[in-house]
């Protein structure tokens, strides 16, 4: 009998799926991610938990951009530090599966909050192929993404957005919008306040 694969291997490329397909993970890569693996293991997770500035160095080293203090957690997952960006004053918070394939970009102050899931990439399941695709995630100055949330690829929090502990969002949320369920929705506005420097917050 011939295999579901070999009878549609012909229409590869005909998915519908509305995110770019990202190149293969090739060797490179896969080494790249073996070395931050280890070092992950035995000088990133064993430390305690205010070594913030400690874990911030090593993601540098690794090639991410960071700015000013930081708060990465020593539980945080990482996929590649190369694709992570943090602005002074953000945080990933304990347990945070950052799954940054594509980049992933952190504003000033912006707190991501335990055991949210950054997920910057997915498959187009409409293609016989299965290819790997995937778009970067955004979370602007001011943004709080509450416990276990869920982010998928492509999606913007807007400035000072909030989204709510255990929501699923898989589209772009408006600057101080309030979001929550699955999929997420908009509640409501987050109320006005005097705003504050931004950049005070990484001191």
């Amino acid at each position: 009998m011939v295999s579901w694969k070999v009878q549609h291997a012909k229409s590869c490329g005909n998915g519908m799926s509305g995110l770019p397909t990202l190149p293969p993970v090739d060797v490179q890569n896969r080494l790249r991610r073996l070395a931050w693996g280890i070092a992950r293991r035995l000088f990133y997770r064993p430390t305690p938990i205010a070594w913030h500035g400690w874990r911030a160095g090593i993601l540098r080293a690794f090639g991410a951009k960071i700015e000013g203090r930081v708060h990465p957690y020593p539980d945080v997952a990482v996929w590649a530090p190369w694709n992570l960006r943090m602005a002074p004053g953000s945080c990933l918070g304990p347990g945070v599966i950052c799954y940054n394939v594509a980049l992933v970009s952190l504003g000033h102050g912006v707190t991501v909050s335990q055991r949210s899931h950054l997920c910057t990439a997915s498959h187009d399941f409409d293609d016989p192929c299965f290819p790997l695709t995937g778009a970067p995630i955004t979370i602007e100055d001011g943004a709080w993404v509450a416990a276990e949330a869920f982010l998928g690829p492509g999606v913007t929090i807007g400035a000072r957005a909030v989204v709510l502990a255990r929501s699923v969002v898989i589209s772009s949320v408006p600057p101080a919008a309030v979001v929550g369920g699955n999929p997420a929705r908009h509640l409501r506005d987050r109320a006005p306040h005097e705003e504050k420097v931004l950049h005070d917050l990484a001191h």
